[in-house]
């Protein structure tokens, strides 16, 4: 299977990203700058955190002008996984790709820790190497990670179980300890916490690296002929 990295001006999680897929599990990844018009050689879209065009405006409003993001948007219609981690999450929200919209953290600070996620769903294409109900502990480090939406889009997100990460503990201030969702389709998925920095025990853990194996088990049996 083979990823591309999305870098824009001011991404910093690109070589996280990176070093999951390419070191941990053996796929391939290549950067991909964010002025690019063609993503169709790739199989999976990452977009990394950071402070994309530093943050200016909202987080994640210049990065979705970009023109690569045409190209993520005709990933995203043709059902290639995508997935935005922190600020490619605020990205994939400002580029419509999915709801809501991430704002201050309560408490006005930036954070920087691990946390416990539980798993809410795990019958997506990034889940499925997890239990639902399953804690993991995960890092986070952001300034804007507040999920907010209206009643009429949480209670949308509710019933389709597009849910698929909440916070253990509220202390960002996320509606309901919202930490990820995914779009109705099921193929984009949006989180706050970082899973590509919780890939090895060498660096304080590996819970996330069930997610990166996710995605290539389902593309794989969807792609890859077992006669």
């Amino acid at each position: 299977m083979k990823f591309a990295v999305i870098v824009f001006p001011g991404s910093n999680c690109d070589l996280d990203m990176y070093h999951a897929v390419k070191d941990e599990l053996g796929e391939e990844a290549e950067y991909v700058w964010h002025d690019s018009t063609d993503l169709s050689g790739y199989d999976g879209i990452l977009l990394p955190g950071g402070f994309s065009y530093g943050d200016y405006l909202r987080c994640g409003a210049i990065a979705q002008s970009s023109a690569v993001m045409d190209e993520v948007k005709k990933a995203a219609e043709a059902g290639k996984p995508i997935l935005g981690i922190c600020n490619g999450f605020q990205i994939l929200t400002e580029a419509g790709l999915l709801p809501g919209v991430l704002l201050r953290n309560k408490n006005l600070k930036f954070m920087c820790k691990t946390v416990g996620l539980k798993v809410e769903n795990a019958n997506t294409l990034f889940t499925n190497e997890y239990e639902k109900g399953q804690e993991i502990q995960i890092p986070i480090a952001h300034g804007e990670g507040n999920y907010y939406c209206d009643d009429a889009t949480y209670e949308q997100l509710k019933q389709n179980n597009q849910i698929v990460f909440s916070y253990a503990d509220d202390f960002n201030g996320s509606r309901n300890n919202i930490a990820g969702i995914v779009n109705e389709r099921g193929n984009v998925l949006g989180m706050m916490p970082h899973p590509e920095r919780a890939v090895s025990d060498l660096i304080g853990g590996s819970d996330g690296l069930a997610l990166f194996k996710s995605i290539v088990k389902q593309w794989r049996e969807a792609n890859v002929s077992h006669a």
